[in-house]
């Protein structure tokens, strides 16, 4: 994240992420290296339980949507995760650059917004024709809710949950509950 900018952690907002290969280098200029960062993003959202939005693998960067962690620390720690992850699998130093882009998502406006420019990305840079076409974004989920290595939830369905629990919480410790005098 750039030096002296304040950003808001709670649990259940949204980040827009950025985070760049070491000097612009196109490290996921090839198949097995994007497979290879799917697999880790996947891995780190198990182990923080990281709710992620979407996501999209460029040659030189990447941009995610993601909530803060559930577990295991702050969002910070699970990009330092993610990228130490990639980072020992590809076995090439310096992999990253030292900091990331982090913009907060207040609105469900916003979400979508940046959702369609990560999704568009690919095609903005003249790599594919259509957003479908490169196999890693989650483009494909939204699309068809077809779950891909990657597993992604939509801003409605943690929406949803929300609630549900929210809701759930009220019922069992709320007026009604055994034990509530």
């Amino acid at each position: 994240m750039p030096r002296g900018l304040e950003r808001l952690h709670c649990t259940g907002h949204f980040h827009f992420l950025t985070f760049s290969c070491y000097q612009r280098q196109p490290f996921f200029g090839n198949a097995a290296a994007c497979d290879l960062f799917e697999d880790a993003l996947e891995r780190t959202r198990e182990r923080f339980r990281w709710l992620i939005s979407g996501y999209v693998v460029m040659p030189e960067h990447v941009h995610l949507v993601v909530n803060e962690p559930e577990i295991h620390g702050t969002l910070a720690d699970a990009v330092k995760g993610l990228k130490l992850s990639v980072t020992l699998r590809q076995n090439r130093r310096p992999f990253w650059q030292a900091r990331y882009y982090d913009f907060n998502l207040f609105t469900e406006a916003k979400h979508s917004e940046k959702l369609r420019y990560l999704h568009r990305n690919p095609v903005t840079r003249g790599l594919v024709a259509k957003p479908e076409d490169w196999r890693w974004s989650s483009f494909r989920h939204h699309s068809t809710g077809v779950q891909g290595v990657v597993q992604v939830e939509s801003w409605w369905s943690f929406v949803e949950r929300e609630r549900r629990e929210r809701e759930s919480r009220v019922r069992t410790d709320g007026p009604g509950a055994p034990g509530f005098s």
